[in-house]
């Protein structure tokens, strides 16, 4: 394998060429698959815990057009990846420059070893330095969102937060304690690994996508075939029932809708309001459906059952803190 491409499954995430390759393909004009047609985001920096962190910011053309404040979506990359990874994996620029929202694309702390792999702690996952060591994402989070909420003209009502695979775990981390903060969040291949009670101070909004072909993260809960670290992961309804339970939702999922390519059901008639939504795909993998393929050899194809960006801003403008 070439030096200048190295691919390894981690957690559940994909190490991708490094963000200056990104970077390179993008200034020079080099066809490649990973080019977006976005204007490229802004690097920027804050420090938390000792630690300088690192995170991209996308800001749309409706944020340069009119003075109003704009919602946030944060998006956290899989174990192995990162923020500029990401944001060309989910092409989640592309939905905020059509629907004018800003995107935020944090790092998470790298890990040991020759690779450096970044990944984000969500309890029982993932990495030495996150998971193992206990590294305080939430208050990075938390810190971040202070942060652009002065710097940027955002809503403070309207921050959402998405994720895959270990992103995905982070979401759920967040939605337990960061709930006056994130008016929702949108779990994509990765279930909660929180150690402790759940314990939010308000009943949180939730959308989960899955796929039935992950050998990453089961969707029925275990160990994935295809993991590296052998982490055992929960049930996504197991996952989903701890807020249904928490919002007094029906104990029971409804399912609303069936084709042959997704089933979607939600849990009814919860507490202010709220949804619990869950689309299962029938294809796709360990993948963002309607994104990139996260490597071109070993990484699964994106689900083709609908565009993952669509549904999740659809679920989160729907939703603002009170």
């Amino acid at each position: 394998m070439g030096k200048s491409f190295v691919m390894i499954l981690l957690f559940g995430g994909i190490l991708w060429p490094s963000p200056g390759a990104i970077l390179r393909n993008r200034f020079i004009g080099q066809k490649s698959p990973l080019t977006i047609s976005v204007e490229t985001s802004v690097r920027d920096t804050l420090r938390h815990d000792g630690q300088t962190r690192i995170y991209w910011v996308h800001i749309p053309p409706a944020y340069r057009k009119n003075g109003d404040s704009l919602p946030l979506v944060i998006a956290l990359h899989g174990g192995g990846g990162s923020g500029q990874q990401f944001e060309v994996q989910s092409k989640l620029s592309e939905k905020a420059d059509q629907e004018g929202f800003i995107a935020v694309y944090p790092d998470g702390l790298q890990n040991p070893g020759v690779l450096r792999l970044r990944t984000w702690n969500a309890g029982a996952c993932c990495g030495q330095i996150a998971s193992t060591q206990q590294a305080d994402d939430v208050g990075f989070i938390s810190k971040l969102i202070d942060k652009l909420v002065t710097t940027y003209q955002i809503d403070a009502k309207r921050v959402y937060a998405t994720g895959h695979s270990n992103g995905a775990m982070l979401c759920y981390r967040l939605a337990c304690q960061l709930s006056d903060k994130v008016a929702a969040i949108a779990a994509n291949s990765g279930t909660m690994q929180l150690k402790t009670t759940c314990r939010p101070k308000r009943v949180m909004p939730i959308l989960h996508v899955h796929s039935q072909l992950d050998r990453n993260v089961p969707y029925r809960g275990g160990v994935g075939t295809r993991s590296i670290n052998k982490q055992w992961n929960p049930p996504v309804d197991s996952t989903l029932a701890v807020f249904a339970q928490l919002a007094k939702c029906n104990v029971q999922k409804q399912v609303i809708r069936t084709t042959d390519k997704y089933t979607l059901c939600k849990w009814a008639d919860c507490q202010e309001g709220i949804q619990i939504q869950y689309y299962l795909t029938t294809d796709g993998g360990h993948s963002w459906p309607g994104g990139q393929k996260s490597a071109r050899f070993i990484g699964d194809a994106p689900s083709e059952a609908f565009l993952n960006n669509d549904i999740i801003w659809s679920f989160f403008k729907t939703y603002s803190l009170p």
